[in-house]
């Protein structure tokens, strides 16, 4: 993968997609040690597993339709809505219409780079 560290002007076309599991895919847009944005395509039933990781995270979703589950609480969220996830809080996702997530973390999440 592309380094993109701290890269100040990014263009889309310019980074891969890195298939990350059955219906989903990301791209790293750019990151620091503090802070990362990462673009997120899901197909229709494609599955972002529970989990919980000790970053912050904020997540936009850019297009489709998503229920999105946060600590035992689920909702149908769709283009142009957000959520927000705390530290070691668990929550997933499950992809209802094709869509694409616009996640922000902090600090980076150093396990999505490969080097």
């Amino acid at each position: 993968m592309q380094n993109v560290f701290e890269k100040t002007l990014v263009e889309d076309k310019e980074l891969p997609w890195e298939i990350v599991g059955d219906k989903v895919k990301r791209k790293i847009m750019s990151y620091s040690k503090d802070l990362m944005l990462v673009k997120v395509a899901f197909e229709k039933g494609g599955i972002g597993a529970v989990h919980k990781h000790p970053h912050l995270q904020i997540s936009y979703i850019a297009n489709g339709v998503f229920e999105i589950t946060i600590d035992g609480e689920t909702k149908l969220l769709k283009e142009g809505d957000v959520y927000f996830v705390p530290s070691d809080i668990l929550h997933g996702a499950v992809c209802i219409e094709d869509g694409v997530l616009v996640d922000v973390f902090n600090p980076m999440r150093e396990d999505f780079i490969h080097t």
